[in-house]
């Protein structure tokens, strides 16, 4: 259901259209000012905007362009007396949907409404859930989600980036429901969890005898996924042969099964992922550019959960109610000590890492509301688990540079001799982590 927001600082007229478009099936916010406009547009998703031009605190065009700034992908329609036409015809010169003129006529006001939503990937009722899985009330994440809604309209490849934990592929899977292909598969492979000839196979397929193993021929995702989205996690972690194969079918449209010598056309849109520095690894050599460019026509940054704080009491609790279903008891809720504590948790592991915390706190609950004392358990247990392949990798080269450029006191040719590398590579290395090989100089 499309939510429309109504802003008119005359309460005979929001009441008229309230129920006009709630008999139309719409659900509908009210505001009788510019600043309570905005306040609620902060507060909640809404699909649309419909704004008398003059308004007591600000006009309708202040408040379009607020709106425009913070949330690019919500249409604004602007309602005017008959004597504001020349400023409505420049407010939609300026990128204000449209705009109607007193007394609203029924059938312009629904035309207007409809054509603004499918422009949006909310005008029918299939795709009107395209977000639901994806909790928020930030103004960060309403920035990504409006950005996502538009892309999700056109065919072109889109690059997520974010932390670890941070959504990426609900994300994707958002984009997808709300796109024209919403009804065909949505395919999601996670590119650093295979070894280099498995994963070539998953992507690509391969005929029977290809290798030692396939015992019959193999669709591969790409083919799997055929008029739907494919979505490459971590494609960061992509070997560098694989990704030459890979640019090759996102230019040919063609895919060629391992051991054969026959292509198949493919039609899939292209969604990827990282939490990794593909321009750096660009620079260091591990990552193509010519991908990179392929992959990144529209990219979206998914911002850590520590800059979206005022969703933490919402996914906390909605990770609670999931959790206690399959529980003994009967967890309601936290404490307000509980989630104070919440809130203020830095979460380096964003979103899957508060939902570990939740289910964490409800198995070992023994009362309806789980206590500050046992969240913080549950926080400090969560930072003495292993970190991450990626993390520790990065954490142990770093060490190793440091112990290197130790012995050889800062001497970068004596230190890249030592690790057994040549000196320009030792260079970008110590780049990579911010190392000055004077700090370590006697």
């Amino acid at each position: 259901m499309a939510r429309i927001l109504l802003v008119d600082d005359d309460p005979g007229l929001l009441r008229l259209l309230t129920l006009r478009l709630e008999a139309e099936g719409f659900e509908v916010l009210c505001a009788e000012s510019g600043a309570a406009a905005l306040g609620m547009l902060d507060a909640q998703r809404v699909d649309l905007v419909i704004s008398d031009l003059r308004l007591g605190d600000i006009d309708g065009l202040a408040l379009f362009d607020q709106t425009r700034a913070r949330f690019p992908g919500v249409p604004v329609i602007i309602i005017t007396a008959q004597g504001s036409i020349p400023e409505a015809v420049a407010a939609t010169q300026k990128g204000v949907f449209g705009f109607l003129t007193k007394p609203v006529d029924k059938d312009e006001l629904l035309g207007q409404i409809r054509d603004a939503l499918s422009l949006t990937s909310l005008g029918t009722v299939e795709d009107e859930h395209w977000r639901d899985h994806l909790i928020s009330r930030s103004e960060a994440m309403e920035q990504v989600l409006s950005r996502a809604r538009l892309v999700a309209a056109s065919d072109v490849s889109v690059l997520i980036t974010g932390g670890s934990g941070s959504g990426k592929e609900l994300l994707a899977q958002a984009i997808h429901r709300a796109s024209e292909r919403r009804d065909n598969p949505f395919v999601p492979i996670n590119c650093g969890a295979l070894p280099e000839a498995l994963l070539e196979s998953e992507l690509f397929g391969h005929v029977k005898g290809a290798f030692t193993g396939a015992l019959r021929d193999q669709l591969g995702l790409f083919r799997a996924a055929d008029g739907g989205t494919l979505f490459l996690d971590e494609i960061g972690d992509m070997p560098l042969t694989l990704q030459v194969s890979l640019l090759r079918v996102l230019q040919e449209r063609q895919v060629r099964p391992v051991g054969s010598t026959e292509s198949h056309p493919v039609d899939v849109r292209v969604i990827s992922a990282t939490h990794r520095d593909l321009e750096h690894d660009m620079e260091e050599g591990g990552f193509r550019q010519d991908l990179f460019y392929r992959l990144n026509v529209v990219n979206l940054e998914l911002p850590p959960l520590s800059a979206r704080r005022e969703d933490i009491s919402l996914l906390a609790t909605h990770f609670l109610h999931n959790s206690a279903k399959g529980s003994r008891g009967d967890v309601r809720a936290f404490s307000p000590d509980a989630m104070a504590l919440l809130v203020s948790a830095p979460w380096p592991g964003n979103v899957r890492q508060l939902e570990n915390v939740v289910q964490q706190t409800v198995a070992l609950a023994q009362s309806r509301v789980i206590p500050e004392s046992l969240v913080r358990e549950a926080l400090t247990h969560e930072a003495d688990l292993l970190p991450s392949f990626n993390d520790a990798r990065h954490q142990f080269e770093r060490d190793y540079l440091v112990k290197v450029l130790k012995l050889s006191e800062g001497n970068v040719t004596q230190a890249a001799r030592i690790a057994q590398r040549n000196r320009t590579d030792f260079y970008k290395l110590m780049q990579r982590h911010k190392l000055s090989a004077a700090s370590f100089k006697s």
